[in-house]
């Protein structure tokens, strides 16, 4: 096993409780899911937010799914004006042991976040 590191986001129809939860929580889901680990492969999870999401952390989806040892961050989201600023978008990066290979791994982007990064396969 080793380390490397997942990408992924995700974008919010608005800034509720519910859907910050919801839609974290879907975003997770599929990274696991994706790249066949469970969540005791989890090492860590950073989260950013973009700077119009203030009703929840994205942790607490995390937290709320029963995944409570895993260390996490959340941050806020550098607000650029232009290029690929998306609004009401939640990113991770997660770090976890896998024995893939780099280019095996799938990062994951869902609803509108799938802009960010149309290069990658699904």
């Amino acid at each position: 096993m080793r380390i490397a590191a997942l990408r992924g986001a995700t974008t919010l129809p608005a800034d509720t409780r519910e859907h910050v939860l919801a839609r974290t929580s879907e975003l997770l889901a599929a990274l696991l899911e994706r790249n066949g680990l469970t969540h005791d492969q989890v090492v860590s999870l950073l989260f950013t937010a973009t700077p119009d999401i203030h009703a929840e952390f994205p942790a607490a989806a995390v937290r709320a799914a029963g995944i409570s040892d895993v260390p996490m961050m959340c941050a806020l989201e550098l607000d650029i004006t232009g290029g690929s600023a998306i609004p009401l978008c939640i990113r991770v990066m997660a770090h976890v042991e896998t024995d893939r290979s780099r280019a095996d791994l799938r990062h994951v982007y869902l609803h509108e976040a799938r802009q960010l990064r149309s290069d990658l396969p699904e």
